[in-house]
């Protein structure tokens, strides 16, 4: 018994003197500043529900490259311009890759989606893709008619309803996806009402979207500590294999559905979409990295999902902005009047000569970026500002906290679309204090598809209506409360009244 009592001891002592040498790695290295951790959780005790900004509060006291720990993992977050421009461009092809996550393996198909697979060829192959089928300027310039037809389904659903206080962002995620289910999928598959011959219906895919966001955006214990995993202490494993078997289901009848097309029209079968040149890629051996039906699955998903919900975000919170200050609204929409005229619709080329509208949207983007950008992945030891970054360590890029950065705003917290005259700033990852859609290799290959939707929703929400509050609502009692996801939605949907202001002729 002794015996056993002193070899106990021992493995404590051991297991002691590990954990302080894996905890205080500056003895060895420079570090970039940070608290110092707990043992075994590391500093998540230092994340509250809202991580974003959990972090930005501690850049403040630790500064602009801070070190943590969370868990056993080892991350570093930049919280200024000039150390995102140094991850993300000057050291870009070091922190390119990604972490394999639980949400990545359970709801990404095993990380076959281009947000969430590690660098290498197949991500490579899938982001050209995405560039080639969907996002290029000639494929974007082919789908206009889809944003057209889907924009005006929108003001007539809009119009039906006004003088009623409506949930904003249902009705833009609703044109959203729509858009972005008939570029890929060919068509909706996405049924109105229950009885009808679909798998789900919009209000069903709806919850499954805003599960899918949740669930990829939170801190899951068993990815900080291994050991600890198959605990699923907070439940989240146990929802993303539930939400897994509900988005392989959808998956499934849609890529059946075009797989039975392709079996009936035999040699004269022609590809009508995305999902159709996905299939016909299955087994192609020219391809670099071969693909099977799990990768289409994965990319699919993740064009769908990508393509709904932060364009409809944006809008929301823009007209979140906007609904407390009337002024602006007003400004905005006499630009469009001058412009565009109150006889037409505003159209995709009328938006370059829109600059209130682009600064509206740019403004929006700085205060509220709905795209909470996962982690990359260190691949190599690599020295950033004189610190030590060793392979394997997670970065994150606190977009929320540079468009906070009072070295670069003046008085960040105000919403001031009038900020942005007179300074060549664009969303397009190539400048740092405005980072949306993220910089480099892994920023959103679909950016340009998402400035077209929410431009164009902007402008037919401020063109073709006005809005108002619901009754006895003032505009001080707008809730701009967050939560935290894979993007950042508002806490308090926004329910607002449309009444139209042109000719009701226009909205038929």
């Amino acid at each position: 018994m002794e015996s056993l009592y002193w070899l106990l001891i021992a493995t404590i002592s051991i297991s002691l003197l590990i954990f302080k040498l894996l905890n205080y790695p500056h003895v060895i290295r420079k570090l970039p500043p940070g608290p110092s951790p707990w043992p075994l959780i590391g500093n998540l005790n230092l994340i509250g529900p809202l991580p974003h900004q959990s972090l930005h509060k501690l850049s403040q006291t630790y500064g602009e490259l801070m070190y943590l720990k969370f868990g056993s993992t080892p991350v570093v977050v930049a919280s200024s311009p000039e150390m995102a421009k140094l991850l993300l461009r000057t050291h870009d092809h070091v922190f390119a890759s990604r972490p394999s996550t639980a949400a990545g393996r359970l709801t990404h198909f095993n990380c076959r989606s281009v947000g969430f697979s590690p660098y290498g060829p197949y991500w490579i192959q899938g982001r050209k893709i995405y560039y080639n089928e969907v996002f290029s300027a000639k494929k974007l310039s082919f789908f206009e008619y889809i944003r057209v037809e889907e924009c005006k389904i929108l003001r007539s659903r809009l119009h039906a309803l006004s003088g009623e206080p409506i949930m904003l962002k249902g009705h833009l995620s609703r044109c959203t996806l729509s858009v972005i289910s008939r570029m890929v999928l060919g068509r909706k598959y996405i049924s109105e009402s229950e009885g009808e011959k679909e798998v789900v219906t919009f209000v069903e895919f709806r919850e499954m979207l805003d599960e899918f966001f949740v669930l990829n955006g939170t801190l899951n214990i068993g990815d900080w500590i291994p050991w600890m995993q198959f605990m699923d202490l907070q439940g989240y494993v146990k929802r993303m294999k539930t939400l897994r078997k509900r988005l392989d289901r959808f998956l499934e009848h849609v890529l059946e559905d075009h797989r039975e097309r392709m079996r009936d029209e035999g040699d004269d079968f022609v590809v009508k979409d995305v999902v159709d040149s996905l299939l016909k890629m299955v087994d192609d051996p020219n391809l670099e990295v071969k693909i099977d039906f799990n990768d289409v699955k994965g990319l699919t998903q993740d064009l769908v999902a990508g393509g709904t919900e932060t364009s409809a975000l944006t809008v929301e919170w823009a007209m979140s902005e906007l609904i407390k200050q009337p002024h602006l609204i007003k400004k905005a929409i006499e630009e469009l009047d001058i412009v565009i005229g109150t006889e037409r619709w505003v159209e995709e080329n009328d938006l370059p000569n829109l600059p209130f509208l682009d600064s509206i949207l740019k403004e929006t983007m700085r205060l509220h970026p709905v795209a909470i950008l996962p982690p990359h992945l260190s691949i190599q030891d690599c020295k950033v500002a004189g610190y030590d970054i060793a392979k394997g360590t997670l970065i994150f890029t606190n977009s929320w906290s540079i468009g906070r950065d009072p070295n670069f705003w003046d008085d960040p917290e105000s919403f001031r679309p009038e900020r942005f005259f007179g300074r060549d700033i664009d969303v397009k990852g190539q400048h740092f204090e405005l980072l949306p859609f993220g910089s480099g290799r892994r920023m959103c290959p679909g950016y340009n598809f998402a400035l077209l939707m929410t431009s164009s929703l902007l402008a037919n929400m401020l063109q073709g209506f006005t809005w108002k509050l619901p009754k006895n609502m003032r505009c001080e009692d707008i809730n701009m409360d967050e939560v935290y996801g894979l993007s950042t939605t508002r806490k308090f949907p926004l329910y607002i009244i449309p009444e139209p202001r042109l000719l009701g002729k226009m909205y038929h």
